[in-house]
């Protein structure tokens, strides 16, 4: 992971949809370029599951940066560390043992991004961008603020987390208690073959097998356990695939379509044919409901297409930016 220096926004005390308040929360952030001085250049992206606060310098960096796709000579990039998320957000009182946290969800995650982005003075936010769990709490987002994003990209989510995630978040964490943090490894190879294709493995695996006579395959998927255990908590899985499995957008505002066509600016939803998480047709049922537009990413990965795609996201997100009006570059002092 990145190790690039993070800024950090004391909220205080942060009530939680479930009535739960978190102490002394402090929210992590990197914040990446200038903000001009009308302070409508900001492009936010949402991290998804496992990812930190650092898109430009970790998952997205081929991405964000002069003259790349987000062009940080022309706008400030803002990438928070999500609610619940072990990379620098935080709260009082669950350092020192194992305790869950209380539940958190991504309407809590997208009302705290909310307010760093208050405490910044942004009068029009760009483009809102994430996948998966990113896309999730993006499209929560713009919900919630629904006049204040130009342009808004969800990739690979739902608008509701279906069923068929839910299970495959539940084995997980059954896993978990089962195992502790070897559970956690067991989680993260459980949860890969449902961000990859059978296609893939088997053009990339086939029947192989290591040196030592192991299947290639599993091999693989011995190593992304073990890289997830050395850099994840099992308290913040738990907590972030619960926060998924809350994730209703259309929930108490009338349904998806309501809630969705309430918000002002361009709204797109990519989905990834063969995706085995969140099904293309998912996200296409989503856009005719809120009167969205709908893209695909074509791609053998599958889920992960989000990540590895980076020919197409890049010009996904370049329309993005193209549609909304065109912000100055520089201005205030970070």
């Amino acid at each position: 992971m990145s190790t690039r220096e993070r800024g950090y926004q004391r909220v205080g005390d942060f009530a939680l949809e479930s009535g739960a308040v978190l102490r002394g929360v402090v929210q992590a952030y990197h914040l990446d370029g200038a903000l001009n001085e009308a302070r409508d250049n900001l492009v936010l992206i949402v991290h998804a599951l496992t990812g930190s606060a650092d898109a430009a310098g970790d998952w997205w960096a081929d991405a964000i940066g002069p003259a790349k796709t987000i062009d940080t000579d022309r706008y400030a990039v803002l990438c928070t560390n999500l609610l619940g998320s072990c990379y620098g957000t935080s709260f009082d009182g669950w350092d020192d043992d194992d305790r869950p946290h209380p539940p958190i969800t991504t309407r809590d995650q997208a009302r705290l991004i909310q307010l760093l982005i208050e405490e910044l003075g942004i009068a029009s936010v760009a483009l809102v961008t994430g996948g998966s769990l990113g896309g999730m709490v993006g499209l929560e987002w713009a919900a919630q603020n629904p006049a204040l994003a130009r342009s808004v990209v969800v990739l690979a989510a739902p608008s509701a987390h279906t069923a068929h995630a839910i299970a495959w978040n539940h084995i997980q964490r059954r896993m978990i208690d089962a195992a502790g943090e070897r559970g956690l490894e067991i989680a993260r190879m459980i949860g890969m073959m449902t961000y990859r294709t059978p296609g893939e493995q088997a053009q990339r695996f086939g029947r192989g097998r290591t040196e030592q006579g192991d299947w290639t395959v599993g091999a693989y998927l011995d190593h992304h356990g073990r890289k997830l255990r050395e850099r994840f908590t099992v308290r913040a899985y738990r907590t972030l695939t619960g926060a998924m499995d809350s994730h209703d957008v259309g929930a108490g505002r009338g349904g998806i379509g309501a809630a969705l066509r309430r918000i002002e600016g361009r709204l797109v939803g990519i989905g990834i044919p063969g995706d085995l998480l969140y099904s293309a047709d998912d996200v296409r049922a989503w856009t005719e409901a809120g009167g969205a537009e709908y893209r695909e990413i074509r791609s053998i990965h599958g889920h992960d297409a989000f990540l590895l795609e980076t020919g197409q996201v890049a010009e996904i997100l370049e329309d993005a930016l193209r549609s909304a009006e065109p912000a100055g570059a520089g201005g205030y002092e970070r």
